[in-house]
């Protein structure tokens, strides 16, 4: 189950889809951190890590955090853990993963989502942040999250959803579909950062209905599974591997 259609503005086909990601992660990661600030008004760390504590995140625990970017779920779950062991983080971007490098000393892994290169029943906890509508494949991703998470572990993925009003989602189309990437560019300089922040829109725009989500979480084996709304904007998706 693809997240969303292919977007021919960006890449012709599905198969070119993981290389055009992974270049575009690579070449804005130096700038990423910047504009989520714009993105987030200020708001992101208080809203990740409330969603990582009730979704029963706590110290003890070991954490896989998938497509970690900058790090910016995973420097909650430090603070939650208290343990720079505890948090490993996995994407699949190299510019990504040395910008992580510079800002947390925990244990990193470059390798796919739908293939992750890690142990069965090895981690209480799986997090994503803003990613899953990157994945190529919802189901074959959500099994893999399933297999690496021990008995009674949780998943936790983070991501924005079309509002449910007509109002509502014409506002954040403009905003998050012109103002963002205009300001991505000019904050930065860099063109490479307005293409990734409207790519980040028009995935959200095509991307398959939350319940659909839900569904596929559950298809792959997790008791428990929902979703919790803020704002009508954010959406966390839980599920606890039985």
């Amino acid at each position: 189950m693809k997240p969303h259609p292919v977007l021919p503005e960006y890449y012709p086909d599905l198969a070119q889809r993981p290389a055009f990601v992974r270049g575009l992660f690579d070449r804005t990661a130096g700038y990423y951190d910047r504009v989520n600030l714009l993105l987030s008004w200020g708001s992101g760390s208080w809203y990740r890590r409330h969603a990582l504590v009730r979704a029963g995140l706590r110290p003890g625990m070991s954490v896989l955090d998938v497509a970690i970017g900058t790090g910016l779920v995973a420097r909650q779950a430090l603070a939650i853990t208290q343990d720079r062991r505890a948090v490993v983080g996995l994407d699949v971007s190299a510019g990504m993963l040395d910008e992580v490098r510079r800002l947390l000393d925990i244990p990193l892994v470059q390798g796919q989502m739908e293939q992750l290169p890690v142990a069965d029943e090895r981690f209480d906890f799986v997090s994503m942040g803003y990613a899953l509508r990157h994945v190529v494949d919802l189901n074959a991703t959500f099994r893999e999250f399933q297999r690496v998470l021990k008995p009674g572990g949780v998943l936790l993925i983070l991501e924005i959803a079309q509002p449910t009003t007509p109002l509502k989602r014409t506002a954040l189309k403009f905003y998050l579909g012109r103002v963002i990437p205009l300001l991505g560019r000019l904050s930065t300089g860099q063109r490479e950062m307005q293409t990734l922040m409207r790519y980040y829109w028009d995935t959200i725009e095509n991307c398959v209905p939350p319940d659909t989500i839900v569904q596929a979480i559950r298809d792959a084996g997790f008791a428990e599974a929902g979703c919790d709304v803020e704002f009508d904007l954010f959406r966390a998706y839980f599920g606890r591997k039985g």
